[in-house]
């Protein structure tokens, strides 16, 4: 690795001026990316790091410029993409940041992430960097363990979000479109106890006269207004709200106002569509990658986590896996821990972070009809929908795996994924395959610990070492024509997805009242949301230590030493859940101890006669994953070290 006094010598700017892009000699009706420019080459990046036989990185920040034909059936279906103001071309244009990370000697596969909410996740959740680091790519840490460098994967990241604010992440400059009006809904949740809270509106207020604020303590809560409760205007864009003395800190402040100007925020899905299509293309001189790689990308992936994993989904609904040069943009695309769920953002007035949960963002339409990828028919409205509908007509699908965590059924509909509208079976289409993983929350973390909003302590179960072999599977499955391994998801043809009620059996310290986030059909009513009807969701089905039966069960699972379920309960609210959190109750060491709690579970020593016992069936677990492809080997051994040393799966008492 070069010194530190090398590594500055060899990092230099590039050119700050705009480059026009021409593609395939096109007419400008045909353009897609009019312009890249290179703000910044880091050569070495990463502080020089090396990744293994591909050698070290190079790092490219830009902005791509967009240019969109109203008129074009292919974005004929953005929200007031034919209001906004235009160039002297009868264009809309957009400009989004782009980040790229290639190593020296790529493998020909680019991975693409939809940043969430202006953050880098990917490396957080395949390469275990954490969440600041895996945005910052910076210094060689920030890397993680390398994985995907060291597969010879080219990153890149290209913004869609136009609220992310400047500065605070990557993001995407749309147009507004001046003079429209129309009633907006904002919700604020605050994390400490101060009289007042100054916050951002998500659009300016066309008037300061009828906006009105509610307050309620759980989000099921009748919505309050009551004395001490008041707000003021500090400008069209910022309110400053006087919170009562009797609400808790995590209280939900529901302002509702006249808003005006709009951005036209379904660009971003454009955005991704263009600027994904054009790092790909080998015959444009100005894409960065094809003059580094002499054209050597032979298929894109697609990558989400969380909120951009739900974008994706959407992405594939409104139709745009298919380019302004009618060919697929995202040959496989893996979605992570969306759920059901899909994105307010291609309609007027779109806030696009929002998420409805079990505490937050309620009655957003986020995760409206249709949920699965299969087509259905929707019980309370008739429509006849899926997500691959517009794809299929284009013949542009991608092969799709999909990852949720176990915390995806209790506040994500996931079980949508695999039902219909009725609640009956509904099997996964042929080129998509969907995995769970067992006791996992949203977000992992690598140990248990106690949080102070919840009521116990949260999952150790991490989905990290899944996420790796899903990565390197659809890249086979892309590329190869290997078949990827089997779905692993709770269904209801095989009875491991189940009514709520009576999931568990009476284990102590596990506190369950069946609670979960509805799925509800909601008509937009001027100000509040009308909810029109609730659609069936079921769990995923427990064995005797209340642990889910199917689905992928890591070796802490596998070989348990206590019971890691997705859902946590509040702290302050019993009957609620603590957003995004899983949770885990240990077995008892001893025989002895079990009878006197009265835990069904056995114990820790009638289960491993040994410390030798439970390392061996650790190992068993991780060689049956190995050959389901579902764990790479290198994680196995990882596992059993762990295992060994006392890591695996450590609990708080």
């Amino acid at each position: 690795m070069p010194n530190r006094k090398n590594r500055r010598a060899t990092r230099h700017t590039l050119v700050r001026a705009l480059t026009p892009v021409l593609l395939l000699g096109a007419t400008c009706a045909q353009a897609e990316v009019t312009g890249f420019e290179v703000q910044e080459r880091q050569a070495p990046a990463l502080e020089g790091r090396v990744f293994g036989d591909h050698g070290v990185a190079e790092k490219l920040t830009g902005v791509a410029t967009i240019s969109l034909d109203p008129a074009d059936p292919r974005n004929a279906v953005i929200a007031d993409l034919a209001l906004a103001p235009r160039d002297a071309q009868g264009r809309v244009t957009a400009r989004a940041d782009v980040v790229i990370l290639r190593p020296a000697k790529p493998n020909g596969t680019l991975i693409v992430e939809a940043p969430n909410r202006g953050r880098k996740l990917i490396g957080t959740v395949v390469d275990g960097s954490g969440i600041a680091n895996s945005s910052r790519l910076e210094k060689a840490e920030d890397a993680g363990n390398g994985f995907l460098l060291s597969q010879g994967y080219t990153l890149a990241w290209v913004g869609w979000q136009a609220d992310v604010p400047k500065g605070e992440g990557m993001r995407l400059d749309v147009p507004v479109v001046k003079g429209v009006t129309g009633p907006v809904r904002d919700e604020w949740i605050f994390k400490k106890a101060a009289a007042t809270e100054r916050v951002t509106l998500s659009y300016p207020a066309s008037k300061q006269t009828g906006a009105r604020l509610s307050v309620r303590a759980q989000r099921l809560d009748a919505r309050q207004y009551p004395a001490g409760l008041s707000f003021r205007f500090i400008d069209d864009n910022t309110v400053e709200i006087t919170r009562p003395e009797a609400m808790p800190v995590d209280a939900i402040y529901e302002f509702t106002y006249e808003a005006r100007d709009p951005g036209v925020m379904g660009i971003g899905f454009a955005a991704m569509r263009d600027v994904t299509a054009f790092l790909a293309r080998a015959d444009v001189a100005a894409n960065p990658l094809a003059a580094q790689n002499g054209g050597q990308i032979k298929q894109v992936l697609g990558m989400g986590v969380s909120q951009s994993g739900r974008f994706l989904r959407d992405y594939l609904y409104q139709g745009f896996n298919q380019d302004l040069q009618n060919k697929r943009v995202f040959d496989g695309m893996l979605a992570q821990i969306p759920g059901a769920r899909r994105t307010f953002a291609n309609t007027r007035f779109a806030q696009l972070s929002r998420n409805p949960g079990p505490h937050a963002d309620d009655l957003y339409p986020v995760d409206q009809f249709p949920f699965a990828y299969a087509a259905s028919k929707d019980r309370l409205t008739g429509k006849l929908d899926g997500l691959l509908q517009q794809c299929r007509a284009t013949n542009t699908c991608p092969r799709i795996m999909q990852l949720d965590s176990e915390y995806e059924f209790w506040a994500s509909h996931a079980s949508q994924l695999v039902t219909d509208a009725q609640g009956r079976d509904l099997p996964l289409p042929p080129e998509v395959r969907a995995y769970m993983v067992v006791g996992s929350q949203h977000f992992p973390s690598p140990v248990s610990k106690a949080m102070p909003t919840c009521a116990l302590p949260t999952s150790p179960i991490d989905p990290q070492p899944v996420t790796r072999a899903l990565v390197v599977a659809l890249d086979a499955w892309v590329g190869q024509g290997t078949p990827p391994p089997a779905s692993r998801y709770p269904t209801r043809a095989r009875g491991t997805l189940v009514q709520a009620k009576g999931l568990y059996p009476a284990i102590p310290g596990l506190p369950y009242h069946a609670a979960y986030v509805e799925s509800r059909l909601i008509l937009d009513g001027s100000r509040l949301p009308i909810v029109e009807g609730e659609y069936p969701l079921y769990m995923p089905k427990a064995d005797a230590d209340g642990n889910a039966i199917d689905g992928v069960r890591l070796p802490q699972v596998a070989a348990p030493r206590g019971t890691y379920v997705g859902w946590n309960p509040k702290s302050n609210n019993a009957e609620g859940l603590c957003t995004q959190m899983g949770s885990a109750v240990p077995f008892a060491q001893t025989k002895a101890e079990r009878l006197e709690r009265k835990d069904p579970r056995l114990s820790i020593e009638e289960r491993y006669a040994s410390d030798a016992a439970y390392v061996d069936a650790v190992r068993q677990a991780s060689d049956a994953l190995v050959q389901a492809r579902l764990l790479l080997p290198q994680d196995a051994v990882l596992a059993v070290e762990e295992a060994r040393a006392g890591k695996l799966a450590k609990l708080t008492p």
